[in-house]
């Protein structure tokens, strides 16, 4: 495109040249002897030369720009994502974004190793409880085996179960008080850090706004200091404040996913301990009854 745009210059050259120089010509033989032809053709032969060469500078210049547009549009496009985050990202500055990237990272932290534990903490309630039933009607009430099953099974409803089940001897009213208190334990370890991972929720959007209010206040300082409202001036400060709001809304979107998830499970797995701490209590009544 660029060499076409050259050709097409040099032969718009040549042209008005030609054109120039046959003017020229007429102009020559329509003078009278009494004038000198020679200066006033060479007068309007630099005329048309330096017309030319303005509008052949225009040609390149226009040219020139459009290349440089169509080239820089191409890099944009030509972007990946990661290209494009890291990008606004320094635009953003270093200060504010730094801030809001430390709390992605350890809200992030905090809600894998949440996700992790909770995963882990999940029991299978239906053949637990089959288990120790069995195991209390094949050994007339003995609890001792049944605690020997709870104490190899992972999860805070096994974990109940052995508490429950260590102060059987002691009656049921005993049984329903230990359950409910080492109930609160459990609850408390499922719902550990996530306090933490709330904080960076409403920590990070809070991050952005200020720095878009520190980027206002330099935009305005800017057009302060240069006396005038130029656009250049003040996109610049109005963008780099714009991006820290933009990333810490982005930080506040991920991290209330992973907030939302893990509260849902910590609350399935509390109902799962309630309804089984309901059926424990439920066997050793029926067990206690065979005696």
């Amino acid at each position: 495109m660029k060499n076409k745009i050259i050709i097409f210059g040099i032969a718009s050259v040549l042209v008005m040249l030609s054109v120039s120089v046959s003017i020229a010509d007429e102009i020559n033989l329509q003078k009278s002897p009494n004038e000198n032809p020679i200066t006033d053709t060479e007068q309007l032969d630099d005329s048309s030369i330096e017309d030319v060469e303005s509008d052949t500078e225009l040609d390149d210049s226009e040219s020139l720009s459009k290349t440089n547009r169509a080239s820089s549009q191409d890099d944009k496009e030509n972007q990946t994502f990661h290209q494009i985050l890291k990008t606004k990202f320094i635009e953003g500055g270093a200060g504010f974004m730094g801030i809001v990237l430390i709390s992605l990272i350890l809200g992030l932290a905090v809600a894998i190793e949440r996700i992790i534990y909770l995963n882990m903490a999940t029991t299978n309630t239906r053949k637990l409880i089959s288990s120790i039933d069995k195991s209390l009607g094949d050994n007339n009430g003995n609890v001792q085996q049944a605690k020997e099953i709870c104490r190899n099974t992972k999860g805070p409803v096994a974990s109940i179960f052995y508490q429950g089940l260590d102060r059987a001897d002691e009656g049921i009213e005993m049984v329903e008080k230990s359950v409910i208190s080492y109930g609160g334990v459990q609850m408390g370890l499922l719902e550990k850090n996530i306090s933490w991972l709330s904080l960076f929720i409403s920590l990070a959007p809070m991050l952005g706004f200020m720095g878009t209010v520190i980027g206002m206040i330099s935009a305005f300082d800017a057009i302060e200091a240069e006396g005038d409202i130029s656009p250049s001036l003040v996109a610049g400060g109005i963008k780099q404040a714009l991006l820290t709001t933009v990333f810490g809304l982005i930080v506040a979107i991920i991290l209330q996913i992973f907030y939302n998830y893990i509260i849902s499970k910590v609350d399935s797995i509390v109902n799962k301990m309630e309804d089984a701490s309901i059926s424990l209590i439920d066997i050793l009544i029926k067990h206690e009854t065979k005696k």
